[in-house]
């Protein structure tokens, strides 16, 4: 699959969510060909920066964008792995920090 035509989808789905790709493209792309790899091992988009079990219904919380994310770019500006972040955070107006790990060790 065409990585810009992703993109490009995954920026109109985030502006419906009221969020926005993070700025940085090819930070975005890296994170892109995460998703495919792990479509590609198990069938579905699990985060590229949480491990996946090869589960589906087990991970279905860390599919992208995950459970997670909204309330991550609530507190943070981003979501876990920063694909998905505020406008003030794009715009330097947010500190860039740690976002930490929200899902429970299985």
């Amino acid at each position: 699959m065409d990585l810009d035509k992703i993109y490009e989808t995954l920026k109109k789905y985030a502006n419906m969510r009221g969020v926005e790709l993070n700025k940085d493209r090819e930070f975005v792309l890296d994170l892109i060909r995460g998703l495919l790899r792990n479509e590609e091992r198990y069938g579905y988009r699990a985060c590229p920066c949480r491990l996946a079990s090869g589960d589906k219904e087990k991970d279905k919380d860390i599919i992208c964008p995950c459970v997670y994310s909204k309330e991550d770019i609530k507190e943070y500006g981003r979501c876990y792995c920063g694909l998905y972040v505020s406008r003030d955070f794009n715009e330097g107006k947010i500190p860039q920090v740690f976002v930490p790990e929200r899902r429970q060790k299985n």
